[in-house]
């Protein structure tokens, strides 16, 4: 029993922030559906203050890998896929800070601070390795999409707590880079082979940058103008594209890659929620509900099945 609890030990993946991600998405759109429509669920606490401890556990056992297993953690950190998953350590704290907020605006600050310092070093460190490191081409997938959906996510986390022209940098960086490997992701899917079936859930990072950089650009500059309607409509159509492929997605057997389903759909219901807000069309209150609805529904399926296979052995394991 020692024994498997060590090679758990080793192979505890870092894609399991996405976890929190997932988990703590939905728990900010609750919350943000109570206040924009002043309805009463009271889910969002509960699950923000859940994932706050799970949070704290999967930091606790990844330090403990470090401090083991120093060649699996720089393993990973080499890895040409695996690398992209570290901000998520930075985007879990960045999205605790958002859902701290009312509850507990000290500790919301902290992880605010930390989230925004650690998300530009892994900017810094992963651009650095694409300049300088040879990647194949089939090694690009949407999950290259992560370290820009942080930077777009600090001046979500940020305002009224970091200088605006700090939030500006951020989103300066994400707007700019959004594209570029949106471009080369596109290039890679359609002129290249198909994505590996393990990473088939990826594709849903698509919608995260422009619909968190919709809700970075409100926050910016309180306006529902012609950009911000181009950021919300182009995630709001790679969501309903991305549901055309249901039949594909669902026959995708369970990897810890599922969770990339997670947070994109929290995104597009909290942008919806925010597009509602700012115009005044009931309709995108409808729609909002409608996400809400799928993006609970994804997340209970996604962690029913992650705590199925965690008992039977399946999770923490070698590729």
């Amino acid at each position: 029993m020692e024994q498997a609890n060590i090679s758990r030990l080793q192979y505890f993946p870092i894609t399991l922030f996405a976890t929190v991600m997932g988990m703590t998405g939905l728990g900010i759109a609750f919350d943000r559906y109570d206040l924009i429509t002043k309805s009463n669920l009271g889910v969002g606490e509960y699950i923000i203050y859940a994932m706050l401890i799970w949070f704290s556990f999967i930091c606790c056992v990844y330090a403990l890998k470090i401090a083991k297993y120093p060649k699996e953690v720089k393993e990973e950190f080499a890895h040409p896929i695996r690398v992209n998953f570290f901000p998520a350590l930075s985007i879990s704290m960045l999205l605790l800070a958002i859902g701290l907020e009312c509850y507990q605006p000290l500790l919301s600050e902290i992880f605010c601070y930390a989230g925004a310092t650690l998300q530009i070093i892994f900017t810094y460190i992963i651009l650095y390795k694409w300049f300088y490191r040879d990647y194949k081409l089939q090694t690009i997938n949407p999950a290259w999409f992560i370290p820009v959906v942080g930077t777009l996510l600090v001046p979500v986390a940020g305002k009224g707590t970091l200088p605006v022209d700090v939030l500006w940098f951020f989103f300066s960086i994400g707007i700019v880079l959004w594209p570029i490997m949106y471009a080369l992701v596109k290039y890679r899917l359609i002129f290249h082979e198909q994505l590996p079936a393990k990473f088939l859930p990826t594709k849903f990072i698509l919608i995260a940058p422009p619909a968190i950089g919709f809700i970075a650009y409100f926050k910016l500059t309180g306006s529902l103008d012609p950009f911000s309607r181009i950021l919300y409509f182009f995630a709001l159509f790679t969501t309903l594209m991305l549901f055309t492929m249901f039949r594909k997605f669902y026959s995708v057997q369970y990897y810890v890659s599922w969770w990339a389903y997670t947070f994109p759909m929290d995104a597009i219901t909290i942008a919806t929620l925010v597009m509602y807000k700012l115009s005044g069309n009931v309709f995108y209150k409808y729609l909002s509900v409608f996400f809400l609805i799928v993006a609970t529904l994804v997340v209970a399926h996604v962690l029913f099945y992650s705590i199925v296979n965690a008992l039977k052995g399946k999770v923490c394991v070698p590729d």
